[in-house]
């Protein structure tokens, strides 16, 4: 039997654990009842065990969480979109300004995706709290810092003094000090943009773009131009002993690609190994990310010749995603997910963003009648990575493994819906994955979400606190009853 859509929010309370008297006497959720809240007590760190507090955002917790009239999803609203500052953050200084490390969760390091994305739902609030728009200038300094050491990783440790992660000793790759794993991977390059584009929109501040910022994004277009593979590979090779085949790659470099003007990624942002290299979300995420750098150039640095290059590598990009990249089907015409410019193609979606599913989250869907096609497709068992069980329905991926659904692609799936009936039903699923955890996990088995991996992961935590967040103060009326 699969997931029930008729499942009331009411007829999903568990029991639960005993009341704290301190949460149960708070004003977080001034219309519930004492003996409701006494079912789902906070599962957030003491205040003196937070990594970094935000009076905005406690607001913000507070003000949302007393618009939904569910307690279970109202406290675990008050858990996961808080995560990120409670549990994974570690503010300080370099050079006399700020410098915020970003650890995933329960990896000891920092991806300069998951850093972008986890602090993503902060930017909103930044204008309010000097102290959080601080931090978030941290963050991006500190990718800054990333990129200028190697713009081929996917990933860094807290300490940039520190040996890399344990999997990543025997990589046969050029490890620099600092770098935690060395997947290169397209959208790793184009999350930074995303986030100091989204600083800048929010809080009007540009002192983290100087100099330094302007070499590491020159760094990323050129990274990027070596990456279309018009003059041979480049200089990137990745391999690793791995049982697993998705964690290494062919011949070093992987399966061979036409230059046709889109940008090879070797990996995708699952950190699985692209079969064909032209990833195309990552592609369609990149002409968005270089036109917001192209806006930056121009209007930040004032550097009009870096904002044309920008610009000509966006439409080029895109003119080949249009030629390459779309597929006919018999419902009609979808964006592949990978393609090889000779005329290979994979059909299927990765839970991970960018992925084709999670375009119009990341504006990177110029087409909405292509996306709706894709959308349907990808949601579906066409893609042979969605499931549907017991527990719920998702697309999963080959870095965890088959009948595994990830919470994120649930999450985003209802970011990017139109439907109040999806939205809501789609929540259903998510409260019911948690387990009686309090959290997001990275997955779950599609019959069973007692069986999930990853207690802690921040990004998903965080993706779901903003969209619990998006709903209640643009749907307001879907929660409260």
């Amino acid at each position: 039997m699969s997931f029930d859509p008729t499942i009331t929010r009411r007829s999903l309370i568990k029991n639960g654990s005993a009341s704290l008297a301190a949460f149960a006497t708070s004003a977080v959720f001034p219309e519930i009842s004492i003996s409701q809240m006494a079912l789902f007590p906070s599962k957030r760190p003491q205040p003196s065990a937070r990594k970094f507090q935000s009076a905005a955002v406690e607001a913000f917790i507070r003000e949302t969480s007393r618009q939904i009239a569910d307690p279970e999803l109202a406290a675990m609203f008050a858990n996961c979109f808080p995560n990120t500052l409670d549990t994974t953050v570690e503010v300080g200084e370099f050079e006399g300004k700020p410098d915020t490390a970003v650890i995933t969760g329960d990896i000891p390091a920092m991806w300069l995706r998951d850093s972008s994305a986890q602090v993503w739902p902060y930017l909103p609030l930044a204008a309010k709290d000097p102290a959080l728009r601080k931090l978030l200038e941290g963050v991006i300094r500190r990718q800054t810092r990333c990129l200028l050491i190697d713009p081929y990783a996917n990933s860094f440790m807290a300490d940039l003094n520190a040996p890399p992660l344990e999997w990543s000793l025997k990589d046969k790759t050029d490890m620099k000090p600092g770098v935690g794993e060395r997947k290169y991977e397209l959208d790793s390059l184009c999350y930074p943009i995303r986030l100091a584009h989204g600083y800048w929109k929010a809080t009007g501040d540009t002192t983290p773009f100087d100099a330094r910022w302007k070499k590491a994004m020159q760094l990323v277009l050129q990274t990027m131009r070596v990456q279309q593979r018009k003059e041979g590979p480049g200089p990137y090779r990745f391999q690793r002993s791995a049982d697993n085949p998705t964690d290494t790659l062919v011949n070093g470099i992987g399966n061979p690609v036409k230059p046709v003007g889109l940008i090879a990624s070797c990996f995708r942002p699952s950190d699985d190994a692209c079969i064909f290299s032209f990833l195309v979300p990552s592609n369609l995420f990149a002409v968005t990310s270089l036109r917001q750098l192209a806006d930056m150039a121009e209007t930040i640095l004032n550097d009009a010749g870096m904002a044309a290059e920008t610009r000509a590598l966006a439409k080029e990009v895109e003119t080949a995603l249009h030629q390459y990249a779309i597929v006919e089907t018999p419902t009609g015409s979808i964006w592949a997910y990978e393609v090889d410019g000779y005329g290979g193609q994979v059909l299927m979606d990765d839970a991970n963003v960018p992925s084709l599913l999670g375009l119009p989250y990341l504006e990177s869907s110029p087409d909405s009648a292509l996306y709706e096609r894709t959308r349907s497709f990808v949601w579906s068992e066409k893609n042979p990575w969605f499931y549907k069980g017991k527990a719920g329905e998702g697309i999963g991926g080959p870095h965890i493994g088959r009948d595994m659904i990830w919470p994120m692609s649930q999450i985003i799936f209802a970011l990017t819906s139109n439907s109040d009936l999806e939205i809501v039903r789609t929540i259903r699923m998510l409260q019911r994955s948690s387990a009686n955890s309090g959290y997001m996990h990275e997955s779950y088995y599609k019959d069973d979400p007692a069986r999930f991996t990853r207690a802690w992961f921040a990004w998903a935590n965080t993706l779901f606190g903003e969209l619990i967040g998006k709903v209640v103060h643009t749907k307001p009326r879907l929660l409260q009853a």
